[in-house]
């Protein structure tokens, strides 16, 4: 920085910088204008935008690694900005790498959306290691990217000692049931995480096997997104074990897991013992409106149980009657 800015700089009123700086996006204000002299500098920490800026939405901007890097030495200083969302940009592992060195000692941001990056298993290790460190943040979402078993570890690994993270979605990324098993090892230690989104990881039942034996010592996990995983009737069975003596899961969604009539047996004798779980989605739609709708309210939608279309069709009246009935007495029981 350079106190010998544009002479029009040093001479402007503060109003008429006001003025211009108006007309700056979020990104540019934060990013771009701060550090050209000392002068702006001093208007901008008044400028009422700037003080006042805690979301900033950067989502779909063609966003990779150097622009990262400035968002990066932003949020060195930064004391406002609760909300960061990158998702659909191409960050990579190169942009991971510098953004978790900022958030290793971060106070302020809470909430992070990196969906769609190309992130893979070295980025996930990066901000793994950032995790360790931070108290701040309180959602990560990394859905469509490419982690991978691997990745999974590195930040199971780290859950299991973080202390601040309630919300974690990992969905699209390939993780398997080997990276299902890291996830369980980390619920068994974790006690803040109460949203799991694990969808479309290709999970089958072994998978859902591992999710259940840890969801026997968990304590805090509500709600459990396992939608688009082939884990059938054997990984209904597994969650309907899980379900006789959990105490803390209130919405499990299961939408399009090709879980049939028996698997759906399963859910309801698990459910005549539970008392918690209200919310239970067993739906099947065709498959690129079911994945819109997940991306863009899976965090919203409140409910019994949903069994549209073809889980309409492929589950018998009388068992969706009674999943609705115990579902609605859980409800019930929290009102």
């Amino acid at each position: 920085m350079s106190d010998h800015g544009s002479s029009s700089l040093l001479v402007l009123s503060i109003d008429i910088i006001y003025r211009i700086l108006d007309h700056l996006s979020d990104f540019t204000l934060l990013c771009a204008a701060r550090d050209v002299c000392t002068r702006l500098n001093s208007i901008i920490d008044t400028y009422y935008r700037y003080q006042t800026l805690t979301t900033l939405y950067l989502s779909d901007n063609t966003i990779g690694a150097l622009e990262v890097q400035y968002l990066a030495n932003v949020l060195r200083n930064n004391t406002t900005l609760t909300t960061l969302d990158l998702e659909m940009n191409s960050i990579k592992d190169e942009g991971i790498q510098s953004l978790a060195d900022v958030l290793k000692n971060n106070t302020t941001l809470t909430t992070l959306h990196l969906g769609n990056n190309k992130i893979g298993p070295i980025g996930a290790e990066h901000l793994a290691i950032a995790l360790q460190n931070n108290t701040a943040l309180t959602t990560l979402d990394l859905g469509s990217n490419e982690i991978g078993a691997l990745g999974a570890e590195y930040l199971a690994r780290a859950l299991q000692n973080n202390m601040t993270l309630t919300t974690v979605d990992l969905s699209s990324n390939q993780i398997r049931d080997e990276g299902a098993q890291y996830m369980a090892n980390a619920l068994r230690k974790n006690t803040k995480v109460t949203t799991l989104d694990l969808s479309s990881n290709q999970i089958q039942a072994m998978g859902v096997q591992h999710l259940v034996d840890a969801l026997r010592s968990n304590t805090t996990l509500s709600t459990l997104y396992l939608s688009l995983n082939p884990i059938g009737d054997e990984g209904a069975r597994h969650l309907a074990n899980a379900l006789r003596s959990n105490t803390t899961l209130t919405s499990l969604r299961l939408w399009d897991n090709e879980i049939g009539d028996d698997g759906t047996k399963f859910l309801v004798n698990g459910l005549e013992t539970n008392k918690t779980l209200i919310t239970l989605d067993l739906s099947f739609k065709e498959l690129g409106k079911r994945q819109e709708q997940y991306r863009t309210d899976r965090f919203k939608y409140t409910g019994h149980i949903r069994l549209n279309d073809v889980g309409a069709e492929s589950v018998g009246r009388e068992l969706r009657d009674r999943l609705d009935e115990l579902l609605t007495q859980n409800k019930q029981r929290t009102q």
